[in-house]
């Protein structure tokens, strides 16, 4: 039983085998280091990068994210992208010399590297996105979209979109400590009580659940959402103080079973003009059920990652999100 969740758990990683590096660039040359050598280790490094930041350090890990697949599904690369976009942003000043050195990337690949600078927010992303744009050249729709305002940026997202801006709020916010990040993330927690609108619901649940569970190890995460309670409204200061007594408690299934709980209610309800099974096909796709079931199982909780982390999971849990 516990191989199975093992595997399971590696497809919740989006989990491929290491190819070497070729050294076709000196800062990145060589093999990974123990610490970016899998999915896993990866993650452990991006959840402790706040406490300990080490920027430069950053390319190599871009590097390694690209040898490994991670960036092959948007979809599921946003707590990575989002890294990339806050560690851009609290280092404005070093900012071109990071992205440099994250060259030479794969075309497929480089769309991280669009996205994590114009995400990053720093108050020249388009001058310094246009400085690569000749490295980039596959590339060059995009940058126009971005340049021009055809693409929103990462404050301009709208959450309901699918599970990918909750991730990217999350790596920034493993990269930079911030506020802002969970701040956002609270500010849809009444969501997780939606009983009309399938896309909102399992966004807040996420939202709800991930918030307990990295609160529970990250002390000043927790700080925060206390904070959180003296200036947030009625309804979402009683879904906080949901999330609060269950970071201090441990209580995850608890607020896990009252998502599912929730979900299955709209099951029950029928389609509606705001369900539909492409959407449900995204949300199956995230750890919300099983990931954060086979995450609490192999005790990973502890290394604080959020269970939307990884998203791509096997169709199994598809079937278990998707309306019968």
């Amino acid at each position: 039983m516990r191989s199975a969740i093992a595997v399971i758990l590696s497809l919740v990683l989006s989990c491929v085998s290491v190819v070497a590096a070729a050294p076709q660039n000196k800062q990145a040359a060589g093999k990974p280091t123990a610490e970016f050598s899998s999915p896993e280790n990866l993650l452990r490094w991006i959840n402790g990068y706040r406490t300990r930041p080490d920027p430069a350090k950053v390319p190599l890990a871009v590097h390694a994210m690209s040898e490994l697949g991670l960036f092959r599904d948007l979809d599921t690369a946003g707590v990575y992208i989002g890294f990339m976009a806050g560690v851009l942003q609290v280092n404005p000043k070093t900012a071109e010399d990071l992205v440099a050195k994250m060259f030479p990337m794969p075309p497929e690949d480089q769309v991280a590297i669009v996205r994590a600078i114009a995400y990053s927010d720093l108050p020249d992303w388009k001058g310094l996105m246009l400085k690569f744009v000749e490295r980039m050249p596959a590339r060059k729709a995009l940058i126009d979209r971005f340049v021009y305002g055809k693409q929103p940026t990462l404050r301009q997202i709208a959450l309901d979109a699918g599970p990918a801006p909750l991730d990217m709020l999350w790596g920034m916010y493993f990269a930079t400590g911030s506020y802002e990040p969970i701040l956002r993330m609270v500010s849809v927690l009444t969501w997780a009580k939606d009983g009309n609108n399938v896309e909102r619901l399992t966004i807040g649940s996420m939202a709800k659940l991930s918030l307990a569970t990295n609160a529970s190890r990250d002390k000043e995460l927790l700080d925060m959402l206390k904070g959180a309670m003296g200036h947030e409204g009625k309804e979402t200061r009683a879904v906080l103080r949901d999330v609060i007594e269950a970071a201090e408690t441990f209580e995850f299934g608890r607020v896990r079973k009252d998502a599912l709980a929730a979900i299955d209610q709209l099951k029950l309800k029928g389609p509606a003009s705001t369900r539909n099974m492409q959407w449900w096909g995204q949300a199956g796709q995230t750890a919300l059920a099983l990931g954060c079931i086979v995450a609490g199982a192999l005790g990973h909780f502890e290394v604080g990652i959020p269970c939307v982390v990884g998203g791509a999971v096997s169709g199994a849990a598809l079937k278990y999100m998707t309306p019968q």
